[in-house]
């Protein structure tokens, strides 16, 4: 078929329904997808579609969107276009504001605009709707697959299955749960269909004092994966046996695990009816603390520092237990290499470790307290600085006549000074300067001059 109609005048249109099926705009048509204008079926509208898409990350699918399908402005693709006076065509939004705003060029060419009209371009738009139905069609098409193929596994899996058989069991439970899996973490509308075919529960069963960690560890990427856990569930997975094996599997699990069994306790500790003293363990907050400082995986520090801290905020007593497993040392030294939104967390968890005796204790005896403190301020945030101060302050205010030379002698009186002349908060000014006041108090007046590195400025 050709790309082209001829008009009676001589001219050449571009022919929607050939360009689609010959493939110039990346989307030709596949089995079973209905003609363009298929007159059986209301259209959905365009922006829903686009929305719709945009959510389940299939946008364009294996193909790019088409850059003339594109708006200047806003870089997306466009819903309704409209065409300049220059021949160039932006979203009619998008445009319009810029417009209202007084200009008077073509954002594209900047040329200066002679008529100022917004013409719709009604072939464009009808092009991009027919391009994303087409991708919707079949975005719809394989979801089906998908909810369905999620069913049967669960059936399967509660052997439930039509014709009906025994559940699965050994290596095919193992295989079909990594299977769901997959299919759960690829295509997220499917934990919804997980859920309806009452898999949450299938799940919640599954786990407990002898089951093995390979389906263990498959049923939790699940659970974890966005499947919608009422709290009926959250109760059933709060049992002691069934934390019992997420504990063992933080600890002996790939690293993979390790970061689901974090979030797994994590979404129960926000459950209403969650208990403290479930996650008062010390095999748990060791499992943890290792995963804190396995540094080849980032997820993993950045998930054991957040349920550490969650651990911190929601049960007091743990936070001895913490400190007992020699967690203020490691966090200390892990300090300088941390990633930088992995600094705010450790020293959240420092500050509140530091609220017990055991916890200060173990920060004056650290020898890279000081120096990593130090070397914290005014360097990644303003809560990060004042973390960092306050655990100076507390070190500082234990063993005065050590700290404060020491302290000094890593350059905190420099620092101190850089807050205080600084846009910080006015707490932590104040805060600047009374430690400041407590150094100076241990150290004479040319020492100190010394140390702020201002003896050539005073001269």
């Amino acid at each position: 078929m050709p790309q082209y109609q001829e008009l009676p005048c001589g001219g050449q249109v571009l022919d929607i329904d050939a360009a689609l099926k010959d493939g110039i705009l990346g989307c030709g048509p596949e089995p079973g997808d209905g003609a363009l204008g298929d007159g059986g079926k209301q259209p959905v509208e365009l922006r829903k579609m686009m929305d719709e898409l945009d959510a389940a990350g299939d946008g364009g699918g294996d193909e790019v969107v088409p850059a003339v399908f594109i708006c200047p402005i806003s870089l997306e693709p466009m819903v309704d276009p409209v065409t300049l006076c220059t021949g160039q065509t932006y979203e009619r939004a998008n445009i319009s504001r810029w417009l209202a705003l007084g200009h008077r060029t073509c954002p594209t060419t900047m040329q200066e605009l002679w008529d100022d009209a917004l013409t719709p371009n009604a072939t464009l738009r009808q092009l991009i709707a027919a391009w994303f139905s087409r991708r919707y069609t079949r975005f719809k098409k394989r979801s089906a697959d998908y909810h369905g193929r999620a069913a049967d596994l669960v059936h399967g899996l509660r052997g439930t299955a039509v014709p009906r058989r025994q559940p699965l069991k050994g290596q095919a439970r193992v295989a079909a749960l990594r299977e769901l899996r997959s299919l759960a973490c690829a295509h997220q509308s499917v934990t919804k269909a997980i859920a309806e075919a009452c898999g949450v529960s299938l799940l919640t069963s599954l786990l407990g004092p002898f089951t093995s960690h390979s389906v263990g560890s498959e049923a939790v990427a699940i659970l974890v994966s966005g499947v919608p856990l009422d709290a009926d569930a959250k109760a059933a997975l709060m049992q002691p046996a069934k934390v019992s094996l997420v504990v063992d599997m933080l600890n002996e699990g790939a690293v993979d695990t390790k970061i689901n069994c974090v979030r797994l306790i994590r979404i129960l500790m926000e459950e209403k009816g969650f208990r403290p003293e479930t996650v008062a363990s010390l095999s748990l907050l060791a499992g943890s603390m290792r995963l804190v400082r396995d540094k080849r995986h980032q997820d993993g520090v950045a998930a054991g520092l957040e349920l550490l801290n969650s651990i911190c905020a929601v049960h007091r007593p743990a936070r001895s237990m913490i400190v007992s497993i020699g967690a203020v040392q490691q966090l200390v030294e892990l300090l300088p290499e941390l990633a930088t939104e992995c600094v705010e967390p450790a020293l959240d968890i420092l500050d509140a470790l530091a609220s017990v005796p055991e916890g200060r204790t173990a920060l004056k005896d650290c020898p890279r307290t000081i120096p990593n403190a130090v070397r914290l301020l005014m360097r990644v945030s303003e809560a990060c600085t004042q973390r960092a101060l306050s655990m100076l302050w507390v070190v500082c205010r234990m063993v005065p006549e050590e700290s404060a030379p020491a302290a000094l002698d890593v350059g905190l009186a420099a620092k101190l000074l850089l807050v205080i002349q600084s846009g910080c908060g006015p707490e932590l000014k104040q805060q600047a300067s009374e430690l400041l006041k407590l150094c100076t108090v241990h150290c004479t007046s040319t020492v100190f001059l010394a140390k702020c590195k201002l003896t050539k400025t005073i001269q």
